[in-house]
């Protein structure tokens, strides 16, 4: 299970890929980022499920861009902590789903809310392009990006 430190009071934290609500630290209960990994087989429960909008980011390996924005995504997923969660999912290894949502060029993003997709885009952007993105994207789908209504 993945680890990661809390923004608030520097505590490390496993978070699950899967799992009810949004994570938060166990000692500040501060919201934590959430970012795990997909694949064909876990995508439903991973992404699909979740109850908060997630960002999917479907990359490769290879690619030079993908590898570029991920800090950037990563960037995202602590600005939005507790409002969305990062899935990243390698198309590689995830053939299925890279068909399913017809992936033409890597990388690209999608914004899953309740397992609808409600945006996407194609190619890489600095942080702040992408954070402007996803706070577009999710209040045309369900209200302010910076509302924390429905989160635990």
């Amino acid at each position: 299970m993945p680890t990661v430190a809390c923004t608030n009071c520097c505590r490390t934290n496993r978070v699950p890929a899967a799992a009810e609500g949004s994570p938060r630290c166990g000692n500040c209960r501060a919201p934590l980022p959430w970012i795990a990994e997909a694949g064909d087989a876990d995508f439903g429960e991973v992404a699909e499920q979740a109850s908060l909008p997630v960002l999917v980011d479907l990359w490769a390996t290879w690619c030079g861009p993908c590898r570029m924005v991920s800090p950037a995504l990563e960037q995202v997923a602590k600005d939005l902590a507790g409002r969305i969660k990062l899935v990243k999912v390698d198309i590689d290894k995830s053939p299925a789903l890279a068909r399913r949502f017809e992936v033409q060029a890597v990388p690209t993003l999608l914004i899953l809310d309740r397992g609808r997709p409600v945006a996407r885009q194609t190619g890489a952007a600095p942080a702040n392009a992408l954070r402007r993105w996803v706070g577009e994207s999710l209040s045309a789908s369900r209200g302010p990006a910076d509302s924390t209504s429905g989160s635990p």
